[in-house]
């Protein structure tokens, strides 16, 4: 077969190579340097054939590195990315093979990164960055021995930017309350409940008792103002549960009734 024509496309690099005045395929520029794909070269069918390999090869490689070239990709990113622009299998395995063997392409270094970076500024525990690199098709048991390798402490700081913004509740919840709703948090996050734990008691939250009356003043408040329609005796049953469901103890909901928290003469005024 003789190369009769080769023309260039609308696109840029791209171009129509003809053979015995009939369309064949298509080229990149690089494929046309390669091969030296010129007007008057014979080609055979084996040819033609490692022609289109090594295009197909070549515009994988490509596009792979120009995806690449945004932010690190895991290799199910990758070739999810070149199956969505009709890459043959075959050509996006062999890109992606070479990438690895470049260093561009390593699922071990990414998790590694994908991790450092939570540590440093994230927010997501154990269990959820287990959770995202499982989506972007990483062996689970790969992140799971780097998670691993992960020392607990390490963990906190974590842990605190997920909670720091509920930190200013103090004094509006009780103690008890707040460490529920913190450590509820921290589980829809990623933590255990062991380190949530260990992440809460670093707050010495307990250890704020003027925070803590202050939050009994605003919920007890707020309880006799829901129920202040029902007698006396109602009320107080009310304003009991009500207290004891937001983490305070009994001591302290009789301390609120008996008026040592508040006088219940002015609790009219509210």
């Amino acid at each position: 077969m003789l190369i009769t024509k080769v023309s260039a496309q609308r696109r840029p690099g791209r171009y129509n190579i003809f053979l015995d005045g009939k369309y064949a395929f298509s080229a990149s520029e690089k494929t046309v340097a390669e091969f030296v794909l010129l007007k008057g070269k014979e080609l055979n069918d084996q040819q033609v054939e490692e022609i289109r390999q090594f295009d197909a090869d070549a515009k994988a490689s490509d596009l792979a590195a120009h995806f690449l070239s945004y932010e690190p990709r895991t290799v199910f990113e990758v070739l999810q990315y070149l199956k969505k622009h009709e890459i043959s299998d075959e050509a996006a395995n062999s890109a992606v093979s070479q990438l690895n063997e470049l260093g561009y392409l390593d699922d071990q270094q990414y998790v590694k990164l994908f991790i450092k970076n939570d540590l440093q500024v994230g927010s997501d525990g154990p269990k959820s960055l287990l959770r995202k690199l499982t989506q972007k098709g990483v062996d689970p048991e790969l992140s799971q021995n780097t998670l691993d390798e992960v020392d607990e402490n390490d963990w906190l700081n974590v842990g605190q930017r997920v909670i720091k913004s509920m930190i200013h509740q103090a004094g509006k919840l009780s103690q008890r309350e707040l460490g529920r709703k913190m450590k509820t948090k921290l589980l829809m996050h990623g933590f255990d409940s062991g380190i949530s734990s260990v992440i809460i008691s670093a707050l010495d939250l307990a250890e704020d008792e003027d925070s803590q009356i202050e939050a009994l003043k605003k919920q007890g408040i707020k309880a006799y103002k829901r129920f202040r329609r029902f007698d006396e005796r109602e009320r107080n049953f009310k304003i009991k549960k009500y207290l004891f469901s937001h983490g305070f103890s009994s001591s302290e909901i009789d301390a609120f009734l008996n008026g040592e928290i508040i006088d219940l003469a002015e609790l009219a005024e509210y």
